[in-house]
């Protein structure tokens, strides 16, 4: 339970940063003003779509933090038993993390206006996603060809239930990754100089360094060093 505990307050830390980045917070109809003299309103400049994402990031990382929850209670049960952790989920992980690399340099490429290189990084970012999602595939046909099937035991269930759920976020985040790398290589000007692009690419690096934390998360707790380090952070708490 430490390790729940400890993942629900930097989620709910992180999102209280960001409400008060966003001016979310702010109460500007308690300011006080003259005629002719508006204060500002302290609403957000950013754009709707990067607060969109926000929000969405919160929903999606609070359903992540219940998967968590309820994984950390349900293998203290007697008829859990942990199912091997197959090799290929080490390959995959690099290769998300490769994607997260690849969007960012094409964040980077398209924030001082580099048509070439933001294409590279959206392609690199692109394929080693889907390296990522056929490595999970195969990874779960290892299992299964093993005899680990999803109702054999309660740890099979949720080994297939949090690698879906996380790998149905990845796909839902190639569709806009997708339409992003459609829009930079139509090479639209309008889409340059508008700042649509940069906002777009901005916006799918900022989702994969999220998916790429939560893989982070949940990697730790199917191989057990979640178990290990808060069972570490007990001896030295006691």
């Amino acid at each position: 339970m430490v390790i729940v505990t400890v993942f629900m307050l930097v989620l709910g830390g992180l999102a209280l940063w960001w409400l008060a980045r966003q001016g979310l917070m702010e109460k500007p109809w308690l300011q006080e003003s003259t005629v002719g003299n508006v204060p500002p309103t302290g609403a957000s400049r950013r754009p709707t779509a990067m607060i969109g994402l926000g929000v969405f990031l919160t929903v999606a990382g609070a359903l992540f933090a219940l998967l968590v929850s309820a994984y950390s209670m349900r293998m203290a049960m007697p008829d859990w038993r942990a199912l091997p952790v197959p090799t290929l989920l080490w390959i995959n992980t690099a290769a998300l993390a490769a994607a997260s690399v690849g969007l960012q340099c094409a964040q980077a490429a398209a924030q001082r206006g580099d048509p070439a290189d933001t294409r590279t990084g959206l392609l690199a970012g692109g394929a080693a996603s889907l390296v990522f999602v056929v490595g999970q595939l195969l990874a779960w046909q290892q299992l299964h060809l093993l005899g680990y099937f999803l109702a054999t035991n309660p740890a099979n269930s949720f080994f297939y239930l949090v690698t879906a759920v996380h790998g149905a976020h990845v796909l839902g985040g190639l569709v806009a990754l997708g339409r992003t790398g459609a829009r930079a290589w139509r090479g639209d000007p309008s889409d340059v100089e508008s700042g649509r692009l940069r906002l777009s690419v901005q916006l799918c690096a900022l989702y994969w360094h999220f998916l790429l934390l939560v893989w982070l998360i949940l990697l730790a707790l199917l191989t057990g060093w979640a178990d290990r380090f808060a069972e570490i952070c007990s001896r030295m708490l006691s």
